[in-house]
């Protein structure tokens, strides 16, 4: 089988699971894909330098197209927050675009080490699903700004949709869970669109059309992926209403780890 229809087919299987498992639980998304396009990138031959801040971009430029799929599946569910997200917006785009600066300059040692922490931190929640105090209401505008803030931040360094940091955000300040995963999808969309353009802005100078690279976004990834998850999140959103999914975050907490650990020790 010739290489080029392996990577194709590689980033076709990654786009199934990523949609998926993106519209079932809210999460997902660069947690799955950057370890998976670092390990990827590695055997195309991408060099190790910019290996990471490349699957941070092409990971942030797929999550549009996932979030738009799974935000109309669990819109039509009636499970998305809208003022919520709106007052989060703001500090969303701003938290994330900004946080592009500081991934373009670091190291993809420092970024592959920060990440592989946050998704323990993030996997560790998941898995023993801390509970809230019951008492506990939805912030106000102003901390709802600020969470959008750290949350788009937070989310660019990692790339990731929001969702490993929204769901858990609304979830403790006690908003249904399946609310709080419908909401995480709708945020992921103006997360993604600033962060895609922060990674091309910020990556402009690594840009080759020979080798479909804008700034660091690797196209045909993009496009392979994003064609496969579109489909596959209105599936995973349909699910999170039947399944079990306490018992699901378990499993892809250990899958969390797993894949970043990976990822780890591939680039260091």
């Amino acid at each position: 089988m010739p290489l080029d229809i392996v990577w194709m087919l590689s980033f076709l299987l990654l786009g199934v699971f990523v949609g998926f498992m993106a519209g079932l639980l809210g999460v997902g998304g660069g947690g799955i894909m950057v370890p998976v396009l670092t390990t990827l990138f590695l055997y195309q031959g991408i060099p190790a330098e910019n290996v990471v801040h490349l699957a941070l971009g092409t990971s942030m430029a797929s999550i549009i197209v996932t979030s738009i799929s799974s935000l109309r599946a669990h819109n039509s569910a009636g499970a998305v927050l809208w003022p919520v997200v709106k007052i989060m917006s703001p500090g969303i785009v701003v938290g994330t675009f900004l946080a592009t600066f500081i991934a373009a300059y670091a190291s993809s040692s420092y970024l592959a080490i920060f990440f592989s922490l946050f998704m323990a931190v993030v996997s560790l929640q998941m898995f023993f699903n801390k509970k809230s105090y019951p008492s506990r209401e939805l912030a106000g505008n102003g901390g709802l700004l600020l969470g959008g803030l750290g949350i788009g931040a937070v989310s660019a360094l990692v790339s990731t949709g929001g969702g490993s940091l929204t769901v858990p955000y609304l979830v403790w300040q006690n908003v249904d869970i399946k609310k709080a995963i419908g909401t995480s999808a709708a945020i992921g969309l103006p997360i993604s669109i600033a962060g895609t353009a922060g990674y091309v802005i910020n990556g402009w100078s690594t840009t080759s059309l020979s080798n479909h690279t804008f700034g660091f976004v690797y196209l045909p990834a993009v496009l392979f992926i994003s064609l496969t998850s579109f489909i596959t999140a209105p599936f995973g959103a349909k699910l999170a209403h039947r399944l079990p999914v306490k018992l699901l975050k378990k499993l892809f907490a250990l899958l969390l780890i797993i894949l970043s650990l990976k990822m780890l020790f591939s680039v260091l």
